[in-house]
């Protein structure tokens, strides 16, 4: 029986490679951590670029109530993204399908309810201007906090990094709106659907992108030189 031994010099070198590492707790748990995250996104946004002055007209639940559960849809999608990051436990195509409808349809349904309670269209002289002003106005806000679950996912070193990080930029984009929608006083599905929606693409392919040079920087980083 032929074994092959390893020199000493390649043993001491392992043993010098090996630390101790804490076990990452559960997806949900490290999710709540981006909880504070959300909460500046849903009441800091608002307050900074100014509440929509017909917000008086809508209801509590149809104004800080969807808000807050939009918001809350968004954190578990952040929480889908530290699952999705977890080596071995990659999401099915069917989990994946879910998240996505889940990160679109949420905002669309919140809109179009909005918008049947209070149906407040954009100026119709300069929509172009203000649907690059709701875009950018979340754009600012969002793709900073993408930092942070950015970090927790990278602990887990994902098998799909893109995928991970275009879930938690998709999440943090859902968080972001949950407060555009608070100062955004135009409640028209198409002004909420190209310009809010083109800033959630953006932010989710901000994710994806930040996973992948993560990624990329570590694996160049551990290659051998």
């Amino acid at each position: 029986m032929n074994e092959r031994i390893a020199p000493p010099a390649l043993v001491d070198r392992v043993r010098r490679d090996l630390t101790p590492v804490h076990p990452l707790k559960r997806p949900i748990v490290r999710a709540l951590v981006v909880l504070p995250v959300g909460l500046v996104l849903m009441f800091g946004s608002p307050i900074y670029w100014g509440l929509r002055e017909n917000l008086g007209a809508l209801s509590a639940w149809a104004s800080w109530g969807l808000s807050a559960l939009e918001g809350f849809a968004g954190l578990l999608i952040v929480g889908a993204a530290l699952t999705e990051a977890v080596p071995g436990r990659r999401l099915s195509a069917r989990a994946v399908a879910f998240t996505i409808g889940a990160g679109v349809l949420v905002p669309l349904a919140i809109t179009l309810t909005t918008y049947w309670m209070l149906p407040a269209a954009g100026p119709s002289s300069t929509p172009v201007r203000a649907a690059f002003e709701c875009f950018d106005m979340i754009v600012v806000w969002a793709v900073p906090a993408v930092a942070v679950p950015a970090w927790l996912a990278s602990r887990a070193w994902p098998e799909r990094p893109a995928v991970a990080g275009a879930f938690y930029g998709l999440g943090t984009g859902v968080m972001a709106d949950a407060g555009a929608r608070l100062f955004c006083w135009i409640s028209s599905p198409t002004h909420v659907i190209v310009s809010h929606g083109l800033a959630l693409l953006a932010v989710t392919a901000a994710g994806a992108a930040a996973a992948a040079l993560i990624d990329r920087g570590r694996t160049a980083m551990r290659s051998p030189r």
